[in-house]
């Protein structure tokens, strides 16, 4: 009887790590290291040339995306929608990034674990979670400057969670206007 149920119970566990591979449980934990840089690579004609970029700073447009829920991110995690992360076309995965939103002045700590986006003046695809803690989910896409920051260790591991940095202060008035004269025209 003993032999019975130590059989069913290794069956069970053989069937469950079967089913965990065919949904693709395959993923890379969610680490800072080591960091991937990457190969050149080609989408819709154009090439994207990954590089390390220590001062990162890039004005532009940013959408969202939420519907990938379970797919392999670029860097091999698991894409989880409310978590807070993007994509980018060049960085380094993972990288940490400030993004600021030119309508309103609100900034968050991002990490960058994806790559994307691939349309023409867009600079960074947010989480579904990214968006909506920088307030831009309902417009779908938005104005805004991503820079490459190293946020602290804590910081780090809330988002390496699923949990937002801690908050930063918005930005002035006087520096969102100059930032927005030197927005690329869409």
């Amino acid at each position: 009887m003993r032999d019975y149920k130590i059989i069913r119970l290794a069956g069970a566990a053989i069937a469950t790590l079967a089913l965990a591979a065919c949904a693709g449980g395959n993923y890379r934990p969610v680490a800072d290291t080591p960091i991937r840089i990457g190969p050149a690579y080609t989408i819709r004609g154009t090439t994207y040339v990954p590089a390390a970029a220590p001062a990162y700073d890039a004005l532009g447009y940013a959408s969202w995306y939420g519907s990938e829920s379970g797919n392999r991110t670029a860097n091999g995690e698991q894409f989880r929608p409310g978590w807070i992360t993007a994509a980018h076309t060049t960085l380094p995965l993972p990288t940490y990034v400030e993004v600021t939103a030119l309508d309103t002045g609100r900034r968050i700590i991002v990490r960058v674990n994806d790559r994307g986006p691939f349309a023409l003046g867009r600079v960074i695809d947010l989480s579904r979670g990214a968006a909506e803690q920088l307030g831009m989910k309902a417009q779908g896409h938005a104005p805004v400057r991503v820079r490459r920051v190293e946020p602290t260790e804590r910081d780090r591991e809330r988002l390496r969670k699923g949990k937002p940095a801690a908050s930063l202060a918005p930005v002035s008035q006087r520096e969102l206007q100059r930032l927005r004269t030197q927005l690329p025209p869409r």
